[in-house]
């Protein structure tokens, strides 16, 4: 779908599109119109009833937009005997819940697809409350590789829900989230790194692009630069000693090293650590993640460690 916006001419089709300033971009909404006069905009040529659709209890014919757009998708509800609700991590329209219609037959076009930790690119229409999936295809199937080990599955699980939690607005963009997510599972099944590592690197981060980056080379209250040899959850990191509030912890250097090391990137400095520090910072990094998020994951209590 190329996302451009093409006018309608008297003698038909014009063959001159005019593009507007998001023109080639996936999530690019199409306009669906109903008339047929000259010169409308309209996004694709009309084809038989798709444009519109009627209203519950067989009211009149209404427009409905359409538009795709690459997800990862993050988690499925049972709806009635043969639907369920989609929870899309989308890279343009953040956060979409849709309904995936007819997904529990065995005769669904599209239900293998529409599994969790799958990145897809779907077609969906607007709907008042919930989108509904008309169209979906696979771009890599995560799923695969990550349920077959418990290790992965139970870090990426973490990573879908932590994905969910911090999009708390549907349909405000989040691409950088995005691409952590996507980066993550990439790692899990095909870097041959540590879950669990994987897993606290994504954490790290994505705390950084929701704007709650812990303070790891510098006090986090007063700024003075470290090293510092306490933490403060409720502070957001590393105190010094002038500042340090009542229930701080002393966690040891190296798991002070290791969560650096994992939020730049450092895999060889992390791959180094050994398990009793690798334990101590995934304490540290779940405990400033659920205190921003003012609520516990529940996946994260299943994560294999080690």
């Amino acid at each position: 779908m190329s996302g451009r916006t093409i006018r309608r001419s008297c003698s038909g089709w014009g063959s001159d599109p005019t593009t507007d300033e998001s023109a080639g971009s996936l999530d690019n909404r199409l306009l669906l119109t109903t008339g047929h006069r000259c010169g409308s905009q309209i996004g694709t040529p009309p084809v038989g009833p798709v444009n519109r659709v009627r209203e519950a209890g067989g009211g009149r014919l209404v427009a409905v937009s359409l538009y795709r757009d690459e997800a990862i998708v993050l988690r499925l509800h049972k709806l009635g005997e043969a639907d369920r609700i989609v929870t899309l991590l989308t890279r343009r329209h953040g956060r979409v819940r849709a309904v995936a219609k007819g997904i529990r037959r065995t005769s669904s076009k599209f239900g293998a697809r529409l599994e969790p930790f799958t990145h897809v690119d779907v077609q969906l229409y607007a709907g008042r409350n919930l989108d509904i999936v008309s169209q979906v295809e696979s771009i890599r199937p995560y799923g695969a590789s990550i349920v077959s080990d418990y290790r992965r599955y139970t870090a990426g699980t973490a990573v879908l829900e932590t994905a969910e939690r911090l999009t708390a607005e549907e349909r405000e963009p989040s691409l950088r989230l995005f691409l952590l997510v996507i980066g993550a599972l990439r790692a899990m099944t095909s870097d041959g790194r540590a879950p669990s590592l994987v897993l606290d690197a994504f954490l790290l981060r994505s705390m950084s692009v929701a704007g709650w980056e812990p303070a790891l080379a510098e006090c986090a209250i007063c700024g003075q630069p470290g090293p510092h040899r306490s933490l403060s959850v409720p502070a957001g990191g590393l105190v010094c000693m002038r500042c340090r509030p009542a229930g701080s912890v002393n966690p040891s250097a190296a798991s002070v090293e290791l969560m650096s090391a994992l939020f730049t990137g450092d895999w060889a400095g992390a791959e180094a650590a050994g398990p009793a520090t690798a334990k101590e910072a995934s304490g540290l990094v779940a405990a400033l993640l659920q205190w921003h998020l003012e609520r516990g994951l529940r996946s994260l209590a299943m994560v294999e460690r080690g």
